[in-house]
């Protein structure tokens, strides 16, 4: 609707105009119990009442209030109530005539989502219960009740929800008073929270399975914090829940973010939920932390798993700081959170939980993230230009995310530890329920450090792309190093040579068959197109040059031809485990580039993967081995190179030791690169209980990772399918059910779930996501070609008539990216030449997409030559 995208110089205007004193909200959830409307009998709603105080700065001023609802029952505003068809457009309620101090009241039937924005309403098929609870980052406030949605205009909020007497209901403040209802019903009411942003509003409602705990820490004035504690999910969850792990880690992250930031946690009580269908990994909404329920593993998993929540956990914790306390004036500033959010789960990972090796993750996983993101062709400095909402949707993004993260680590290492955590304190005092732009924070780092910011932050914060940093040395007789300079490069289309402070380290084996160890490091700075490191001059010729060494900066490490060929035959007796991890990136991004072949990639994995101790790393490689595989590998060696890879996942899954890990994660990869009969039949025995593996677990979730490649290569139908749902219906099962049935190698099936993600509208936004998974087959190039066409075809309806999370869905997922690049690349350049009008977001991802297939074909041809 024509209102519904905010534009960034509307949000300016509305905040010149208003100052916003608080709302009062009044929900009604009990209708979340009825039945489920049938076909055309519109959405099922909720009451949602309203009122907000606010000051006008222009008295007889206008504005509007943003609300999406199918039925709004009446606007009062100062008294006088208003016409509704002449206000209400369906997006927005036009406000004219404001007086200076204003109160305005709007009643309306708000509906309930199916796609995880605004007020999701899940109904779990294991007990037929109904759990509810919201999301609304960037803008889905608007769907629950009436707002002015936009983060700078802060307010105290008071919630108040009507719901069955038997659930738990929650919002972030603390209940205050619960009042009795007739009809098995009750009224909650929850304090009034501190000023907050309308996008970290939240409440919750169902019968959760919570538990309690508890925090305090004394503090600097000798007073006791305390704070009430709480983490919940789904009954059926409720024998996988492990809350004694998550109280852990939340104590932890606790008393490191007291100790570092120097400002109390200002929100009272801290709740995390586990919730159904959720389409991010976590929401920072204070007092009430929403994470998505595959958290709560339901089977065997690794350590990098329990790492990665225990990290995700971390990052919403920061947000109550960096985002929720002090928040960014409008989306352009997003990094203001994203990025100190993602940097500061990574740092308090390592410094206060058992995983001390979470910087190895950072460096091996997050960072190619960003790197990914850096190259493509909607890149954008980590200070991004966002003209309206649909902008800032898609900026939530492996740069604003990881690499504005990486550039924090360097800012660390330029200005000093103290000096940056000094800074963030003064920041959080001076700014505390307020709004910042990049020179609030950028003026107390200059007064900490003594440093002018404004270079740094033009040469990181404003500028896009990524540098590629290369060693060149020359040796003597004695094949001693007589020289050692770093080269620095950057693309054509962002050619910014930006200050690296990095280390420079030289690899090598102190003995015939030991180890490959570092001998010798040394610091530099590199600026314009690069640097010597005279510290290095005289060492002993090293196997191969690590010029990111502990990974110091955000950059592309290359290596020199003797590095490279050196690392062919010693990358997996690399003893260190970080430096081993960014051999193992450097490796990937000139596979990535066309720079490695994919079948050079491949060996590399198949010789060294089993010598990988990290298991972070280790999954991480067989991700990247698999897209290297169905992606990068030209086509006439596809097939050997997937048999080649089989083969090895199967000889590393007998050798690892039983019960491992790395068993777990060889089995799921052997999974995912099945081709052969042979192949198959191991599956199947493994489900069956006639092939056994000493020490696998066979779980149920291990059985759906092992029945997706039977379905997708005909050895399992309908029938073994409906049999496994059968030994898990649960909301879980019912998403892998989905999954594998539209896995099937038919055209009749391919059909039908095309038609339900695409002409539908019936499914909930986790089943959109599992039956595209289950459609889009890398094996099943040929089945998918009809669909092409079909594509482009529906971009601009689908766009235009779901919601933006689903539309991002199915424009991502079904891209047709297991075709043949060349015809594809024609169809995409085709359909933006002839739709140059189309909304700027579904061009950037339409744009995306084809960025990664060309990228594809260059490594296709790389590999072929």
């Amino acid at each position: 609707m024509p209102g519904e995208n905010l534009t960034r110089d509307e949000a300016r205007e509305r905040a010149g105009l208003l100052t916003v004193h608080g709302y009062d909200v009044a929900l009604d959830l009990r209708s979340a119990t009825g039945p489920e409307p049938g076909a055309g009998a519109g959405p099922l709603t909720f009451r949602s009442t309203t009122t907000i105080r606010f000051a006008c700065a222009e008295e007889g001023g206008a504005t509007f209030v943003d609300l999406l609802a199918p039925h709004v029952h009446s606007v009062t505003l100062n008294g006088v109530s208003l016409e509704v068809d002449r206000v209400f457009d369906g997006t927005r309620v036009a406000l004219a005539g404001l007086a200076a101090e204003n109160e305005l009241t709007v009643d309306a039937a708000c509906a309930y989502s199916r796609t995880g924005e605004g007020m999701h309403r899940f109904r779990d098929p294991e007990d037929g219960e109904i759990y509810l609870y919201t999301q609304y980052e960037p803008a889905d406030a608007r769907r629950v009740f009436a707002t002015f949605e936009q983060p700078d205009l802060k307010a105290p909020f008071a919630f108040r929800v009507t719901a069955p007497a038997g659930w738990t209901v929650l919002s972030n403040g603390a209940q205050t008073g619960r009042e009795e209802l007739e009809g098995g019903c009750a009224t909650w009411t929850f304090a009034t929270t501190r000023p907050i942003s309308t996008y970290i509003t939240a409440v919750l409602a169902g019968p959760y399975h919570y538990v309690a705990d508890h925090y305090s820490r004394e503090l600097p004035d000798g007073t006791t914090l305390e704070i009430p504690l709480g983490a919940l999910c789904r009954k059926g969850l409720a024998r996988h829940f492990d809350p004694e792990e998550i109280f852990t880690t939340t104590r932890q992250g606790l008393d490191f973010f007291h100790e570092h930031f120097g400002y109390p946690y200002p929100f009272g009580k801290y709740d995390q939920a586990f919730v159904p269908e959720y389409n991010l990994g976590a929401m920072e909404n204070p007092g009430l932390v929403t994470f998505r329920e595959e958290y709560v593993f339901r089977g065997r998993t690794t350590r990098a798993a329990y790492q990665g929540r225990a990290n995700t956990l971390l990052h919403e914790m920061a947000h109550m700081w960096f985002g929720d306390l002090v928040t960014m004036e409008w989306w352009d500033d997003l990094w203001l959170k994203e990025s100190f959010a993602d940097f500061m789960g990574a740092f308090s990972l390592v410094e206060a939980t058992r995983f001390e090796e979470g910087w190895i993750a950072f460096a091996n996983r997050r960072k190619a993230w960003a790197y990914r993101a850096d190259q493509l062709s909607s890149t954008h400095p980590i200070t991004a230009d966002i003209h309206d909402l649909q902008d800032a949707k898609l900026n939530f993004d492996g740069i604003t995310y990881a690499k504005g993260a990486s550039v924090l680590k360097q800012l660390v290492a330029y200005v000093g530890r103290e000096a940056f955590f000094e800074g963030a304190r003064r920041y959080f005092q001076r700014h505390a329920y307020g709004n910042t732009r990049l020179d609030d924070l950028l003026a107390v780092l200059e007064e900490t450090s003594g440093r002018d910011m404004g270079e740094w932050a033009r040469a990181w914060l404003q500028t896009a792309g990524v540098n590629a940093l290369t060693p060149h040395a020359t040796y003597d007789a004695e094949g001693r190093i007589t020289e050692l300079s770093v080269l620095q490069e950057a693309p054509a289309s962002h050619p910014t040579l930006r200050p690296h402070r990095i280390a420079v380290g030289l690899y090598g084996r102190s003995r015939p068959g030991g180890p490959v160890e570092r001998y010798a490091r040394a610091e530099a700075d590199v600026t314009g197109s690069g640097a010597t490191v005279p510290q290095l001059v005289g060492e002993r010729r090293p196997l191969f040059i690590l010029v990111n060494d502990e990974d110091l900066t955000y950059c592309k490490a290359r290596f020199d031809e003797h590095s490279l060929a050196s690392l062919r035959g010693c990358l997996g007796q690399v003893l260190d485990p970080l430096a081993r991890a960014q051999c193992w990136s450097a490796l990937w991004n000139l596979t990535r580039d066309g720079l490695l072949p994919a079948r050079e990639f491949l060996g590399l994995v198949r010789a060294h993967a089993g010598s990988e101790s990290q298991i972070g790393v280790l999954q991480m490689v067989h991700s990247w081995a698999l897209t290297a595989w169905t992606h990068y590998a030209a086509p006439e060696g596809r097939a050997a190179a997937g048999a080649e890879l089989a083969s090895a996942a199967l000889g590393e899954l007998r050798r690892a030791a039983p019960g491992s890990d790395h068993q777990l994660a060889w089995a799921r990869f052997l999974a995912s690169c099945a081709s052969s009969e042979a192949d198959f039949q191991l599956l199947t025995g493994l489900l069956a209980g006639t092939a056994v593996i000493d020490g696998l677990d066979v779980d149920q979730e291990l059985r759906w990772t092992l029945l997706l490649p039977l379905a997708a290569h005909g050895h399992a139908g309908e029938e073994e399918i409906g049999a496994e749902l059968a030994r898990d219906d649960t909301a879980s099962g019912r998403r892998h059910q989905v999954r594998c049935l539209a896995a099937r190698p038919s055209a009749e099936v391919k059909a039908a779930a095309w038609a339900e993600v695409v002409e539908a509208d019936q499914l909930s936004n986790a089943l959109v996501e599992a039956t595209i998974d289950g459609f889009a087959q890398a094996s099943q190039r040929k089945l998918l070609g009809p669909y092409v066409g079909s594509y482009f075809d529906a971009l601009e309806r689908v766009w235009e008539e779901r919601t933006i999370e689903i539309a991002m869905s199915v424009v991502r997922g079904l891209f047709p990216s297991f075709q043949e690049p060349g015809p594809v690349l024609e169809a995409t350049d085709a359909w933006l030449a002839a739709h140059g009008d189309a909304p700027p977001a579904l061009r950037r991802l339409v744009n995306e997409a084809r960025d990664d297939l060309a990228r594809a074909r260059h490594a296709q041809a790389a590999d072929g030559a």
